[in-house]
């Protein structure tokens, strides 16, 4: 426990003392890119303290350009340990409530992360759109297909959101595979666990070559490669089978 309460007086410390000078130069100067990269060496850093060991895999199946890394999420310490395994600055769709946090909303709005209301199907759609908007400006995304955590660490049906925003913007998406989190942070807990944990990047799918009548084919085919790069106890129950 004792590493779990330096982990959060890390980032907490990093989020109060640093965090605003480099949301200040973001505005300023209109390029998050430092304040960005800091925040995915705090991330790394963090980790290292709680003696989480970070495997990634197929880093080389990223493809140049704009595109979409879609990915399970089994704990609270996906986002740790995935962002900073990305080799490009990126941009994420959130949940709307992490914009009450004062100095956080800032620093994500700067870096241009996409809120998104799940309650409301409109506001949703119009978050996808803005994600559109931004991937053709060159920004790629990361998204948690499931929409929420799972409960047990299994993976749960994606949402089409990805599906969607890779098809309009016609680009690329990377399957990701996150697997060992669920054991080191459960569900509801606080306590971060020491152990390895793997981010595997699967082989990309052009989604510029599916119309959007073929969405739900192209979000079978990437739940299929998702699945595939975690242990059983992690795919889908029948896909464990």
């Amino acid at each position: 426990m004792i590493r779990t309460i330096l982990v959060f007086a890390f980032l907490g410390t990093a989020l109060v003392l640093i965090l605003p000078w480099f949301v200040l130069w973001s505005v300023v100067t209109g390029n998050p890119d430092a304040m960005y990269w800091l925040s995915m060496r705090a991330m790394a850093m963090a980790m290292r303290i709680a003696r989480v060991r970070v495997h990634v895999e197929g880093v080389g199946n990223i493809p140049p350009g704009v595109c979409v890394f879609v990915s399970n999420h089994a704990s609270n310490l996906d986002p740790l340990v995935y962002f900073p395994a990305i080799p490009r600055r990126i941009s994420v769709l959130i949940k709307k409530e992490l914009l009450r946090i004062p100095i956080l909303a800032a620093g994500m709005r700067a870096a241009k992360f996409v809120p998104v209301d799940r309650a409301d199907r409109e506001a949703a759609a119009a978050s996808v759109d803005q994600a559109v908007q931004y991937m053709h400006r060159g920004l790629s995304f990361a998204v948690f297909a499931e929409g929420t955590r799972s409960p047990d660490g299994r993976m749960r049906p994606f949402k089409k959101g990805a599906v969607l925003m890779a098809i309009q913007a016609a680009v690329p998406i990377v399957p990701v595979s996150i697997a060992g989190t669920q054991h080191l942070m459960r569900k509801g807990s606080r306590k971060i666990n020491p152990g390895e944990v793997t981010v595997r990047f699967g082989e990309p799918v052009d989604a510029s070559q599916f119309p959007l009548e073929r969405r739900n084919e192209l979000l079978a085919a990437l739940e299929a490669a998702v699945a595939a790069g975690l242990p059983a106890d992690q795919r889908p129950e029948l896909a464990a089978r």
